[in-house]
């Protein structure tokens, strides 16, 4: 380790994990540096034109540095963020606790295996991540929010079809702590503060505007840049960004040595030959892998050599959460006895501001369990939703040439260019009409990650977890039908023949024995003091509801262990 610079504590990625962690660890008063492949995302910066969301996503080789990343596998594929704060940047800001007797994993062969920690482990961990965190629920008993349509109807589906509907936490900006929620006011913090986070910048309560997944422009949203990685900052810690770390390997002695290599702005647009870019070699006393599940584990199986004592657990149990999306369109609801258009308009809240929950067999239910949780979309996907109705589009757009532009041909005096434009446009009921229906839960954690000619590989089997898609399926299903709507299972596989998860999880299970993961309770891989790993990777199976916040409660237990002193 001569000559390389050294930290006491280096932390891989920016998510749930390594953000708890970084700030952990520099409150400890330890010299930390914390490595994210992707930049910093200050308000206004999120991509919203065409052009931009091309451009916006994580491929260094084609020249491109943005926020998204796709994994792409067989069965299933991930979605992941690049940037600073993580998952936490296009996440829907759900803050469940894992369900106290869902701690297990249920394997392909029906057998149940508990999880190596307990709802009673994590609780003290969860609360003290709340304070941080500073979750609100949507506040539906205020104006304007009490008339969102979709928690409305989606409330009332859920009465009628006898399931427990909740609001969630939601580490959203409503209003200022014991103020009443208003959209765009300023936040402000303990001293009245505006701009006190890493990016100097001010933010603005929640506009209901629905972009929550693809980046708050108005910094709303409580994401980890705001909070634990500030934090971790003003104690000293070093937040490199554009830094993609490639290699980690034991050091001579004691320690570990990280390799990186460093991408740059300017470099947008330009492809590039990743695989020449310059290493840049740093050593600690410790080190936490905290890269998400899949960076995570194939970072651990590319430099496998460099550690041949990590357990042949790797890369097993992965699961995708549950994740599936359902769709409902056509709504209607009575109205003095006729049925008419329901307009649920997905894209006024936050994405998600409502959920119900099914319970396991281990807690008295008929199937695995599961949450299905309303969702949304920002306001310019309706444009897109409603043009996607060929046929009432080309209807209109017809009908606008008849009466418009055929009458200017004919001189006809009886045009209204008002009534024409508002023809041509229609009456939005399309997309207003549109709900997308969130499901996860207790999934069969049956995939396996492996790397094939340098890229990594998922064996993963949809069938595994028939019954528990079955359950989501048929909740939907109940949902739609008290909506007096047409329901759409997984659109996205429908059309392209796969599902797709935003919450992979497993593959460096937390065990209590070498043989069955990766690490152990406390966050330690098996045979390398000094080395833990802190993401979505380590859970043994499905969390179940939204991951991010039991993610970040195991960090945060991780950490007393890894700083060696207890909860005070």
């Amino acid at each position: 380790m001569a000559g390389l610079e050294h930290f006491d504590t280096i932390v891989v990625g920016s998510g749930f994990g390594g953000s708890v962690t970084a700030y952990r660890h520099a409150e400890a008063g330890r010299h930390i540096l914390l490595l994210e492949r992707g930049k910093r995302y200050p308000p206004g910066s999120f991509a919203r034109t065409p052009r931009e969301m091309h451009e916006n996503f994580w491929d260094p080789s084609q020249g491109r540095l943005g926020l998204f990343q796709v994994w792409k596998f067989s069965g299933i594929d991930g979605l992941v963020s690049a940037g600073l704060g993580g998952g936490s940047l296009i996440y829907a800001n759900v803050l469940i606790r894992k369900d106290e007797h869902w701690f297990i994993r249920r394997g392909t062969d029906g057998t149940i295996t508990p999880w190596p920690v307990t709802r009673a482990d994590l609780d003290p961990h969860y609360e003290r991540v709340e304070k941080v965190l500073a979750p609100q629920t949507f506040p539906f008993d205020h104006e304007p929010y009490a008339s969102t349509p979709k928690t409305r109807a989606f409330q009332q589906a859920a009465a009628a079809a006898g399931f427990e509907w909740f609001l969630p936490e939601l580490a959203v900006s409503f209003a200022d702590p014991g103020h009443d929620p208003v959209p765009g006011e300023p936040i402000h913090d303990a001293h009245g503060e505006t701009t006190d986070n890493l990016h100097h910048r001010m933010r603005l309560t929640c506009r209901l505007c629905g972009e929550c997944d693809i980046g708050c422009n108005y910094g709303s949203k409580n994401t980890l840049d705001y909070n634990y990685l500030t934090l971790a900052e003003k104690h000293g810690a070093a937040l490199r960004d554009h830094c993609e770390v490639r290699t980690l390997a034991p050091a001579e002695g004691a320690g570990y040595v990280a390799g990186y290599v460093e991408h740059h702005e300017e470099d947008q647009g330009r492809p590039c030959a990743t695989s020449t870019l310059p290493v840049i070699e740093v050593s600690c006393d410790q080190v936490i892998l905290a890269a998400g599940t899949f960076g995570t584990n194939y970072l651990l199986l590319k430099n496998r050599d460099n550690f041949p004592k990590l357990s042949p657990a790797l890369g097993r149990n992965f699961s995708g959460n549950g994740d599936v999306l359902g769709l409902i369109h056509n709504a209607h609801e009575t109205i003095g006895g006729k049925r008419v258009p329901w307009a649920l308009v997905p894209s006024l809240g936050s994405v998600i501001t409502s959920s119900i929950r099914l319970p396991d067999e281990v807690d008295g239910g008929s199937g695995p369990g599961l949450y299905v949780q309303d969702g949304g979309y920002p306001g310019f996907v309706d444009w897109i939703a409603e043009t996607s109705d060929v046929t009432g589009l080309i209807a209109r757009g017809l009908r606008f040439l008849d009466e418009e532009v055929v009458a200017r041909i004919r001189r006809s005096p009886n045009s209204d260019l008002d009534e024409q434009f508002e023809g041509l446009i229609g009456d939005g009921f399309y997309a207003a009409s549109i709900l997308p229906l969130l499901g996860m839960g207790l999934d069969t954690p049956g995939g396996t990650m492996s790397i094939r000619d340098g890229f990594l590989e998922l064996d993963w089997n949809r069938d595994d977890s028939r019954a528990y898609f079955d359950r989501v399926q048929e909740t939907m299903e109940r949902v739609a039908t008290q909506l007096d709507a047409t329901f759409l299972p997984d659109p996205l596989s429908h059309f392209r023949g796969k599902l797709i998860t935003v919450h992979a999880v497993g593959g460096c299970a937390m065990a209590n024995a070498m043989s069955d993961g990766v690490i152990d309770s406390h966050g330690e891989v098996f045979g390398y003091p000094g080395f833990a790993i802190a993401d979505g990777s380590v859970m043994p199976g499905p969390v179940g509801p939204n991951p991010s916040f039991t993610i970040a409660a195991l960090a945060d237990r991780f950490a007393d262990h890894q700083l060696g002193r207890p909860i005070s």
